[in-house]
């Protein structure tokens, strides 16, 4: 197997398992442990993992956000619940921002029955969805293309987003600490944060599992959004502390 395809390989592996050792992946693709650390640095340099003693990881931690296919099977029935909560936000006729987050981007599925709407959104998946949908003005904004998070950044994107001005935005965030929001690139957090400035509504979208954790980069404070959603009841010294903080928390819980 070329490197390319092995590389590609590893990178498939590791959406399934989330870890794998040196020894493991050695054995899997018959190769030396040498040309596996090769790989591993090669695909750690591009972001797609992180090395770990004995091996790499493709799940998050503070300095590093997993890929958004990696991201888009995690807690993904809660997600859904997340999605369809977020719809009852929207009004026919508005001016919707979905960011780049596998969370809010489940949102575009479930806007069929709100038409007319205008969409406006740099995530490729969601893109890819509205594309051609009747009713839907989608505006897809540009940039600079990043495999990683499946979507556009940097400068033309946010030229792009303080031309325009929306109805509602809906973010996700890969870290909650305290009443505060965190994401560890730091050319997302400034995307997020200009969707945040052309929206007359802000919306998070974060699993439980969010709570919690911290990441490089600050986002912003939690009372910047109209409401926090979240998929499910959080430890009580949690939750204190953002009713203390003045955070607006919707927990949309399983019917089930």
């Amino acid at each position: 197997m070329k490197s390319d395809g092995r590389r590609q390989g590893i990178m498939d592996f590791l959406m399934d398992a989330g870890t794998a050792s040196v020894d493991d992946l050695a054995s899997r693709f018959g190769v030396s442990k040498m040309t596996v650390h090769r790989d591993l640095d090669e695909l750690e340099e591009s972001g797609f993992l992180r090395k770990v003693r004995g091996g790499a990881s493709i799940q998050p931690s503070g300095l590093f956000e997993s890929d958004f296919r990696y991201r888009q099977k995690q807690a993904a029935e809660e997600k859904q619940r997340l999605a369809a909560a977020a719809v009852a936000m929207i009004e026919p006729g508005q001016t919707v921002i979905i960011d780049d987050g596998s969370t809010a981007g489940g949102i575009a599925g479930r806007l069929a029955d709100l038409r007319p709407l205008t969409v406006i959104s740099n995530n490729l998946a969601v893109i890819q969805e509205l594309a051609g949908v009747g009713g839907i003005t989608l505006i897809a904004l540009g940039g600079q293309y990043s495999k990683k998070f499946h979507g556009f950044f940097g400068l033309l994107t946010e030229d792009m987003l303080k031309s325009l001005r929306a109805d509602v935005a809906f973010l996700s965030s890969s870290a909650i600490h305290g009443a505060s929001a965190f994401h560890q690139d730091q050319e997302v957090v400034q995307t997020k944060r200009t969707m945040m400035a052309v929206a007359a509504r802000k919306y998070l979208l974060v699993d439980h599992g969010k709570f919690g954790r911290t990441a490089l980069h600050f986002l912003t404070d939690l009372r910047a959004f109209d409401t926090v959603f979240t998929g499910r009841e959080l430890e009580p010294q949690v939750r204190e502390a953002l009713d203390g903080a003045g955070v607006s928390l919707t927990v949309v819980g399983n019917k089930d």
